[in-house]
């Protein structure tokens, strides 16, 4: 979402540099939508992979659709969700065009909307799966009473969601829970949740904690958080936003950061600023 022109505004140059050392520490699965940059960024970086080296079966391309968003490429009256199946199919037929490919690994709904027909849905779904055009599908920001209505009759595999230590909501009202039920896997969008951004996140209790459990773990802060959402048993996968290759190596390297089980609750219990029930 932040490599084009809501971010670092990458020329392709630079994308395709970024794409290839991503690549070459482990890192290849890559999220878009088309909404992105004002439905720009994924045409960009569509245009940066066909400049790598980097062969279309070494990396995993996840789009979104289904937002529309009033911006200058589509001066429309209101924002508003279209899960139509001409929508859907346009919407997926448009990211492989951008991303010069002929599939997509997965399609996700970007976010739920309140007169989407499950059964549309479906029809839409199966028309990409046997044309070949779309190998999976999921939703993103969908609560389990959501997920329910499409799960009746479709196969999803993935839900994104908001998740982290300074977000923990999912682990508390059912999100994960009904992941882990049903079979789903999950992806957590901002990983890291406001604790960089925003001062208030930081309570000096947790911030003392975050620094005694660096040096104990030889962790950065940012480790930290992600081995804190690795821990949890639904298997969560971090989609980390950051654009500079040293923070994403520092990303990979924090699948090798086992915190203790009762590191775990310190954070949380931190984070809350009491004891957990």
């Amino acid at each position: 979402m932040t490599w084009g022109e809501w971010g670092r505004k990458f020329s392709t140059i630079q994308a395709t540099k970024l794409i290839e050392q991503c690549v070459e520490i482990g890192l290849t699965t890559f999220d878009h939508a088309d909404i992105y940059g004002g439905y720009t960024t994924e045409a960009e970086i569509g245009r940066a992979f066909k400049e790598s080296s980097i062969s279309r079966d070494q990396v995993i391309h996840i789009s979104k659709c289904g937002i529309q968003y009033p911006c200058k490429e589509r001066p429309l009256a209101v924002k508003h969700y279209d899960y139509s199946k001409k929508h859907i199919i346009q919407s997926a037929e448009q990211s492989l065009k951008n991303l010069q490919t002929d599939y997509l690994d997965v399609l996700l709904l970007h976010r739920p909307s309140p007169i989407m027909d499950p059964n549309t849905v479906l029809d839409a779904f199966s028309t990409l799966k046997q044309e070949g055009k779309v190998k999976n599908f999921g939703v993103s920001n969908f609560t389990p009473s959501q997920l329910g209505l499409l799960q009746s009759d479709i196969d999803l595999k993935w839900n994104q969601i908001e998740c982290s230590l300074t977000y923990n909501k999912p682990l508390f009202d059912g999100r994960l829970d009904y992941h882990q039920t049903h079979k789903l896997e999950t992806m957590a969008w901002s990983p890291l949740g406001n604790y960089f951004k925003d001062p208030k996140a930081k309570s000096a209790s947790l911030k003392k904690l975050m620094q005694e459990l660096a040096i104990k773990h030889n962790a950065t802060e940012d480790q930290l958080l992600l081995a804190w959402l690795l821990h949890h048993p639904a298997n969560i996968h971090p989609v980390v936003g950051t654009t500079r290759i040293e923070r994403l190596k520092k990303a990979q390297e924090a699948t090798q950061v086992q915190l203790e089980i009762q590191d775990w609750f310190l954070l949380l219990e931190a984070e809350k600023g009491k004891q957990v029930p």
